[in-house]
């Protein structure tokens, strides 16, 4: 007797069933097989169906037809049945597709924790007025800076960064580098704009605008003065009072939307 679960159940196979069949066997060689036995399966159980509304004798007719042909299935495929067996020893390609699937689900997990770590600590920078310079790297900007400062190469958390731009620690001056969602550098030195800037810029802000001027990077700052935060990117410089507006700016950088 068939429940809910049953049914589930079988919902469940035949979705993977088809899946497999428009993916790994629809338009290839091996398609004729793939009928060849479903048309096999489908003959026997209808021999054995036959019998339970007593039909017998066309029961066992069908029955050895199913039987002959079964035994006759390896020399009528024989082509496709080897192409098909070499398909499915071609299982390896399909686990690794699978795990590099699996591998950029974990990467964008990792980045949106990431996320979370940056404007977490960056409301707290802005809310406390603690000045923060985080530059995005490019694998292009490795030249334009300055000076790299202390090499990090660790996980994104909001501990670190405020650590790092705590006024008490000797790196708090500098840049924050982040490059494949990982902090690289802390105390880089960005080279600074020569643009004329509004009065309200302090060297952060011509720090920030001097790097995106050079380079493909975007930089946060956070103002020590205000607690505006702001992003540099192209030459230019925009402030965002919205913490929403922050995140979507870095998913836009890490995710790469």
């Amino acid at each position: 007797m068939f429940d809910w679960l049953s049914i589930v159940q079988i919902c469940v196979i035949g979705i993977i069933v088809y899946v497999f069949y428009v993916n790994l066997i629809k338009n290839t060689s091996s398609e004729k097989l793939v009928r060849g036995l479903v048309g096999l399966g489908a003959l026997w159980a209808l021999s054995f169906i036959l019998p339970w509304v007593h039909l017998n004798l066309l029961g066992r007719f069908l029955h050895w037809i199913a039987l002959l042909l079964s035994m006759g299935l390896i020399v009528i495929f024989q082509p496709e049945l080897r192409k098909f067996l070499a398909l499915m020893g071609n299982i390896k390609g399909l686990k690794n597709a699978i795990s590099a699937f699996w591998q950029s689900e974990k990467n964008l997990s990792a980045k949106q924790k990431s996320i979370d770590e940056i404007v977490k600590a960056v409301s707290y920078m802005s809310e406390k007025h603690t000045g923060a310079l985080i530059a995005f790297l490019e694998e292009t900007d490795d030249g334009v800076i300055e000076r790299y400062g202390t090499r990090l190469d660790a996980i994104i958390s909001s501990e670190l960064l405020l650590t790092l731009f705590f006024n008490k620690t000797p790196l708090h001056d500098g840049a924050v580098i982040i490059a494949d969602n990982r902090i690289v550098y802390a105390g880089a030195i960005l080279p600074l704009s020569q643009n004329q800037l509004q009065w309200k810029y302090g060297t952060r802000h011509r720090a920030a605008l001097g790097m995106s001027e050079l380079s493909q990077a975007t930089i946060l700052v956070v103002s020590e003065e205000t607690g505006d935060i702001s992003f540099a990117e192209k030459g230019s410089i925009k402030k965002y009072d919205d913490l929403k507006k922050v995140r979507s700016k870095l998913e836009k950088l890490l995710i790469k939307k």
